[in-house]
Order: structure tokens, then C-alpha cells, then sequence
């Protein structure tokens, strides 16, 4: 496990616990012992089960927990997701930490596969965004993973995206050739892409050498279809800005090759996820 992510983890149980389960203290008895099982209350995709076991452990090492349908599998309404035994008290102070991290998660796969499901048959991506919780980067693309869908950029340092208010400041083809060439030169690994929110930029864009690929912002289906026509497979395309479920069939029919959905993660329902204790 990442370190950054078990220190999420840890944050999020000293934010809940803080000095004491005061109730489980007080109001379980310390030799009571118990089983649990998560359950869903309704249909998804499973993501963060490794989390939810490692919140577990982390409050209990003594817990047994089993995962009973991993990562990246569809379940349905009364699925038992993970299995636990051992301190009652133990099991109850970790519930909501897990539920937390579970639900939200499998919410992000879930969402991001009804996204997915609704672009077929067209051989085009659905790309998350760096619209996230802050902190949950990693584990929240990992979910859409498990949905079905296709990382971006991680971050600001993995790829370059030249945006309109970059351009705002500096849209000369001379100087972003200039800085595409010292990115080149200086950064071998990292991919070049370019906003074009008109068919004039994207044909500007084209005259450049070492673009990857063109962001297509805001264009409605008929703009995407002739920038699919007027780039003819040169560079990536991707389609951008405000796509829904609804529209995003529309979108993936022009011919681009990705589509990123900022909803994936900024605007997924968590699931409705129970632990159960007998």
C-alpha cells in the first residue's frame, strides 16, 4: 500500500476515534466477541476492499477480515462484500471508518461504470480528471479503475496540459514551440497536450511538433466530428467540458478518442453499504 495512502487511512481513524470509542467502552463489554458482515443494500462495483481490511487491522490486528468479492467485480443488492471476527468493540469502532472509505469508492465505480457502459460500442476512453477529494487522488482513480474507466494526468508533474489560461498568457505558436522543445529536451517521459476550444486553434496546433495530444473543450458534437476530420489521426484527441450521461454517446459517436468526465469523482453517490453484527 502506498504510504500516502495508509497515512489517509490513519488520519481518517484518529479524525473518527480521536482519544477513545467512548461508547464501545462503556457500553460493550470488553470479552464480548462477534461477527460482521458488510452488505450491500443495493447494486455497485467493488473498490477499496483493501482499504476497508487495512482500517480494520489498523484498529484491531487481532481482527479476522475476509474479502469475499474483490475489487473491480459487480455485485448486487445483498451481496456480502468482507467478512469480519473477532473483538466486538473493535469490530464497532472500525464500522464507520470502513463504510466511509467503501462506500465512496465503490459509489466512484460504480458511476464511472454506467459512463463507460453508455459509450459502447464506439472505441473511445472515458478519463477521469483531477477533480477530486483532495487527498483521495490516488485511491479515487484507482475506483475508477475498477469501474471500468482510464486514468488522465495523476498531477500537475505527470503531464503537461496547456489550458486556455495558460494560452491567455502565452499563445504565439513560436513560443509554445519554443516551450514544447525545452519540456522535450528536459523531460523525455512527460506528454505534451494542448486546450483548442476552436477549430482555428486546433488547425494552429497541428503545425506544431511534439504535441501528444488536443484537449477539445466545450465543442458540441458537430465541432468534434470536423476537428476529428481536420487532425485525421494525428495526434490523440480528447473531448472535454460539461459531458453527462447523456450526452456522452452523442460525444463518443464523433470519432475522438477519450473523454474525460470530471462526475466520476466530484459528483459519485457513495453506496449504500451496511455492517451488519451478530
Amino acid at each position: 500500500m502506498e504510504p500516502s495512502v495508509l497515512a489517509l487511512i490513519r488520519a481518517a481513524i484518529a479524525e473518527d476515534v480521536g482519544t477513545g470509542d467512548v461508547t464501545s467502552l462503556y457500553f460493550t463489554p470488553a470479552d464480548s466477541r462477534s461477527r460482521a458482515e458488510i452488505v450491500a443494500r443495493e447494486p455497485g462495483i467493488v473498490s477499496g476492499a483493501e482499504i476497508a481490511v487495512t482500517v480494520f487491522k489498523e484498529i484491531d490486528p487481532t481482527l479476522e477480515v475476509e474479502v469475499c468479492i474483490p475489487d473491480g467485480s459487480p455485485f448486487v443488492r445483498g451481496s456480502i462484500l468482507m467478512k469480519a471476527a473477532g473483538s466486538t468493540r473493535s469490530l464497532l469502532t472500525a464500522e464507520r471508518t470502513a463504510l466511509n472509505f467503501l462506500q465512496r469508492l465503490c459509489g466512484v465505480a460504480a458511476q464511472t461504470q454506467r459512463y463507460v457502459e453508455a459509450v459502447k460500442p464506439h472505441p473511445v476512453q472515458v478519463w477521469d480528471t483531477r477533480k477530486t477529494t483532495p487527498g483521495w487522488r490516488l485511491i479515487e482513480k484507482a475506483a475508477v479503475k475498477d469501474g471500468g474507466g482510464t486514468n488522465h494526468r495523476m498531477g500537475l508533474y505527470d503531464h503537461a496540459m496547456v489550458k486556455d489560461n495558460h494560452l491567455a498568457a502565452n499563445s504565439d505558436l513560436t513560443s509554445l514551440q519554443a516551450a514544447i522543445h525545452k519540456l522535450r529536451a528536459e523531460r523525455p517521459g512527460v506528454r505534451v497536450q494542448l486546450e483548442a476550444d476552436t477549430l482555428d486553434q486546433v488547425a494552429g496546433f497541428l503545425t506544431l511538433e511534439g504535441v501528444d495530444m488536443l484537449l477539445l473543450d466545450n465543442m458540441g458534437p458537430e465541432k468534434l466530428r470536423e476537428a476529428v476530420k481536420l487532425v485525421n489521426g494525428k495526434l490523440w484527441l480528447e473531448a472535454s467540458g460539461g459531458i453527462t450521461i447523456e450526452t456522452i454517446k452523442d460525444v463518443a459517436a464523433t470519432g475522438v478518442n477519450a473523454i474525460s468526465v470530471g462526475a466520476l469523482t466530484h459528483s459519485s453517490r457513495a453506496l449504500d453499504l451496511g455492517l451488519d453484527l451478530y
